[in-house]
């Protein structure tokens, strides 16, 4: 079996909820169409840029009052909820806690804007148990593209194959086995600790 030594991360889902169309939901009530106006914001271009690191959030706000019928203050709320959504997911704090206590280097990968991160680092405990961190915002890479993995690992010197990626999308799961690491779908704190096991990592 092999020596795992190290977990890695994500947070959107993993750490914390995130779930555009309630999102949307909160900002416009529930008579809009959540579905439509999630697709148009969170797979944008510019939503993209912003998690490139490449435009700010005052710049994001001012292209999506071009680009969508939201007003001003409505962006404001939106933005709002963006972050105040962002709850901890039941067992996922305990989870990281009980990696580190067991000895594992834990990691943390994640697609997020600089604003956001601000936000969980000032809100939450568990950013600092983290033994470091890549943000896309501020490398300028997305999931699943190569470079964000490689960045994690050459940052702080990590073995692929001794790693363990959590996250909840298949695609960013697959960007990570690409690379040699090792891989688990993340649905919730229970579910990923019975795959973490089968791996021979008990926490």
């Amino acid at each position: 079996m092999v020596n795992y030594q190290t977990i890695i991360f994500d947070i959107g889902n993993v750490m914390v909820r995130w779930s555009p169309e309630e999102i949307i939901r909160l900002t416009l009530g529930d008579a809009a169409d959540a579905h439509t106006y999630a697709n148009q914001i969170f797979p944008s271009d510019t939503w993209q840029a912003l998690n490139r690191g490449t435009l700010t959030e005052a710049q994001a706000k001012q292209r999506f009052a071009k680009e969508t019928s939201l007003s001003p203050a409505q962006l404001e709320a939106l933005f709002y909820y963006i972050k105040q959504t962002q709850i901890c997911l039941y067992g996922s704090v305990e989870l990281l806690h009980s990696a580190k206590q067991a000895g594992y280097g834990v990691y943390a990968l994640t697609d997020n804007v600089h604003e956001i991160v601000a936000f969980l680092k000032q809100r939450y405990a568990f950013w600092s148990l983290f033994d470091g961190a890549i943000v896309s915002a501020e490398v300028g890479h997305l999931k699943p593209e190569p470079d964000i993995y490689q960045r994690l690992l050459d940052d702080y010197h990590l073995d692929p194959a001794s790693c363990v990626f959590l996250d909840d999308r298949i695609a960013n799961v697959e960007g990570a086995k690409a690379l040699g690491m090792a891989g688990i779908p993340f649905t919730d704190a229970q579910q990923c600790r019975a795959e973490l096991a089968k791996l021979g990592i008990v926490v």
